[in-house]
């Protein structure tokens, strides 16, 4: 018999309640596996569905303004050497930073101001794959949103204002252009302009290769947005690069929000289970205390009686480690499934597990340290005086 056969043959003697305090931590801990899979699993669909809710970085080219006065009166501020950007080359260098694959969408522009009629319409050349990647919301009224070639999308206070609907006919720049369908209401600057291919109107408009400004949509929780917005400006020189901060932030947030609160609710069920075992190892010690004091009598010395009671706590604690993750990684397929979230894949990481079971085995050691403490009090002569 030694140190750790003692509290083997313990728990053994007390199958039934063993079983028992094993099950209800196994249960803390399979919450605490299946809300980390789940929070991570949510917050990923969070930051994939609010990507789509529109851009948060701008990437446009240097504008210089003139301030022009004339004795003492501003009259007004020009803007001057106004130029554009190339298309592939600023895809590219956008595309090509370290951070990449935080990037949900890329969406290129292309303004020209045209005449329908006698009214002045502005123009916005999109590629339409990357738009509805940050404009989700966007649904027609009419027609389709997705033109073909020579076609375009009349926003709703455009279509009203100029008479289009789909079928119809606009020339911008000599090139006709068929209306495939009207946007419905966004309550944006959508609602005022034509859309058309960003290709087919660079070429009517004989500027081939160029972008007016980019829109990137970013969403980050492993690092900071302005990391990103950092590593597009170093890549285009010349350029300006603004993060649309209360977005980023409020994105931020409710990602956050979700990840804090299963952390939370983490804490609170193993703190409950730790609870469970300390009471456990204190109704050993009170039913143990003959053999307690027998085991004093016998040589053992405070530490030695404090490390076998401490050993019983931490013994639950190991098994309710390695039995609640496997079982928390189970329910949380079937979780995942629950709230609509199959795409979600559950993956085995060595370092969660590792770190999950250390902390485990801590905080088991923590709750066996009242009790053990107490165990380590009793004296021989206590044990005798009981018998």
């Amino acid at each position: 018999m030694n140190i750790l056969t003692i509290p083997l043959r313990n728990l053994r003697r007390k199958l039934p309640r063993t079983l028992l305090m094993v099950a209800v931590f196994s249960i803390g801990v399979a919450s605490v596996t299946a809300l980390l899979e789940l929070s991570k699993a949510v917050g990923a669909s969070l930051e994939e569905k609010l990507a789509a809710y529109g851009a948060n970085i701008l990437v446009s080219p240097k504008t210089e303004t003139l301030s022009v006065s004339y004795g003492g009166l501003a009259l007004a501020d020009v803007s001057v050497d106004i130029r554009s950007l190339k298309e592939a080359a600023t895809l590219a260098a956008i595309r090509g930073i370290h951070h990449k694959d935080r990037l949900s969408a890329v969406a290129p522009k292309f303004a020209l101001l045209t005449t329908v009629g006698d009214t002045p319409v502005g123009v916005i050349g999109v590629d339409f794959d990357q738009e509805m990647r940050i404009k989700s919301y966007w649904h027609e009224t009419a027609g389709r949103l997705t033109p073909g070639e020579g076609e375009l999308v009349a926003g709703s206070q455009a279509a009203a204002g100029l008479g289009l609907g789909p079928g119809d006919t606009v020339t911008i720049k000599g090139q006709p252009f068929t209306v495939a369908g009207v946007l419905g209401e966004t309550g944006s600057g959508d609602d005022g302009v034509l859309f058309t291919d960003i290709h087919a109107l660079q070429r009517a408009a004989g500027q081939p290769d160029r972008v007016h400004f980019v829109e990137v949509a970013a969403l980050c929780s492993g690092c900071p947005i302005e990391d990103i917005t950092a590593q597009i400006a170093a890549s285009l020189p010349g350029t300006d690069v603004k993060a649309m901060g209360q977005v980023v932030k409020s994105r931020m947030m409710t990602v956050d929000f979700v990840k804090r609160l299963a952390l939370a609710v983490s804490g609170v069920i193993l703190l409950t289970a730790c609870v469970m075992i300390g009471l456990s190892v204190f109704s050993s010690v009170n039913e143990r205390k003959n053999e307690i004091g027998l085991l004093r009598a016998l040589g053992y010395s405070k530490g030695a009686v404090f490390t076998l009671m401490s050993l019983e706590g931490v013994l639950l604690g190991l098994c309710a480690a390695v039995v609640g993750q496997a079982a928390g990684f189970a329910a949380s397929f079937r979780l995942m499934a629950l709230l609509d979230l199959g795409g979600a894949a559950v993956v085995f990481e060595p370092g969660q597990f590792a770190a999950l079971f250390a902390a485990v085995t801590l905080l088991s050691a923590l709750a066996s340290l009242p009790p053990a403490l107490s165990a380590a009090r009793i004296e021989p002569s206590q044990a005798l005086v009981m018998l």
